[in-house]
């Protein structure tokens, strides 16, 4: 077999993003066989002491605190942006304008507006291709899911109910920049119900046409400013050190809730919150269908489960299928380990820098993969909700640009 190409990857942020798309890049190649291979070429951030130590240990070969620098470095073929999202727009079209591939953090802007911008310049770039990072997409149990409602396994979809529950954003937890509308956007929502919009539409094959109403609540009004809170948040209180108490204003939401209707008529319910004590990480949707049900829990990210309606009433029950079977054709599985030899959470990045470079090369994905384009027609959704819940009223997805 001859050897693949390379390209040199830049990666913008070295956070909780910066370490799992490293992760990604680090592996990739050992376990697929790529049209190009990429190469840990530079990582850029803002702390130059804190990044001496991750470019290293995470495998790149330079590193630099000036963004701009990599962007426009000519050995970069890939600009990866995986930085809070007040800053995606501003990057992702700089390395566009640059003539850079780009693979860019979800949601895919802060606002609106930003997302908009990115779709043009993305448009204008005409031989670079963008990839947003909705890696729930590339577990094996989702995309098989996509798989079976695209063969027609469901027919008719009626209801579809989607959530996303986490627990960590209690008063203990300090203001961090998810709790800063300038930086974040939105809280819960854009962070959480991106994920699972993006999961509906990817399933189903369907857009979601109308918001019919929607509930926005910031529960934790005051949040303590920590100086060496900037980083990501693993538990309560992570990264607290003792300081004179200083309180500062949470502009996010801490929960929102929406209903909506999709293409082909089925209704949906959407719920996103970190607030719900007890809950991890329970990220997860089931659809309901003439013929059948999905469902799928990302705390048991290796089992969908799925009810077929069209066998005989005595043999009827929910099926839980274990997605480990490569031989089979569960996606993504024969790359990994043998049969029921289960992957984890870091397995979907690595799955989707495989699709990335697969498309860069010229093959396809092994299910469909977000550009700009699609990301935005979320990020329309994620829109549409604020503005529904705001105004008390019904918004049409169609009425947004």
């Amino acid at each position: 077999m001859p050897k693949s190409k390379t390209m040199n990857v830049a990666l913008i942020g070295s956070k909780f993003m910066g370490r799992t798309h490293s992760n990604a890049y680090l592996n990739v190649s050992k376990f697929f066989d790529l049209p190009i291979d990429p190469v840990m070429h530079t990582i850029a951030a803002r702390d130059g002491k804190d990044l001496a130590k991750f470019a290293p240990r995470w495998g790149w070969l330079n590193h630099t605190t000036n963004w701009k620098e990599a962007v426009n470095n000519p050995e970069i073929g890939l600009v990866d942006v995986g930085t809070p999202n007040h800053v995606h727009a501003e990057q992702s079209i700089a390395a566009l304008e640059a003539g850079k591939h780009v693979a860019c953090e979800k949601p895919l802007a802060g606002t609106l507006d930003d997302a908009r911008q990115m779709v043009q310049a993305a448009k204008k770039a005409k031989k670079s291709k963008t990839f947003v990072w909705y890696n729930y997409r590339r577990c094996p149990a989702v995309a098989l899911a996509h798989q079976l409602v695209k063969a027609g396994k469901l027919g008719r979809i009626f209801h579809v109910r989607a959530a996303y529950l986490q627990d960590w954003g209690g008063p203990d937890t300090p203001l961090l920049w998810r709790f800063q509308g300038k930086l974040a956007g939105s809280g819960a929502h854009g962070d959480l119900n991106a994920h699972i919009i993006d999961m509906v539409r990817f399933v189903t094959g369907e857009e979601i046409t109308e918001v019919v109403g929607a509930i926005e609540e910031t529960f934790i009004k005051q949040r303590e400013i920590i100086e060496s809170a900037g980083g990501e948040i693993s538990g309560k209180g992570a990264g607290k050190k003792k300081a004179k108490k200083k309180m500062g204003k949470s502009t996010v939401d801490d929960a929102v809730m929406f209903l909506a209707r999709l293409a082909g008529g089925a209704a949906c319910s959407f719920e996103a919150t970190r607030l719900a004590t007890g809950n991890k990480n329970a990220n997860g949707f089931e659809i309901n269908g003439e013929k059948g049900s999905l469902k799928f829990n990302f705390e048991r990210m290796n089992e969908l489960e799925y009810y077929d309606a069209t066998l005989e009433g005595r043999v009827q029950g929910w099926s839980t299928i274990n997605v480990t079977r490569g031989g089979d054709g569960h996606p993504y599985a024969g790359n990994w380990w043998p049969d029921s030899h289960i992957i984890g959470y870091e397995h979907g990045f690595v799955n989707q820098a495989a699709d990335m470079f697969s498309i860069i090369g010229g093959k396809k994905p092994v299910v469909p993969m977000p550009d700009f384009a699609d990301a935005y027609e979320t990020q329309k959704v994620l829109h549409a909700v604020i503005e529904s819940a705001r105004q008390h009223c019904p918004i049409k997805i169609r009425s947004i640009k």
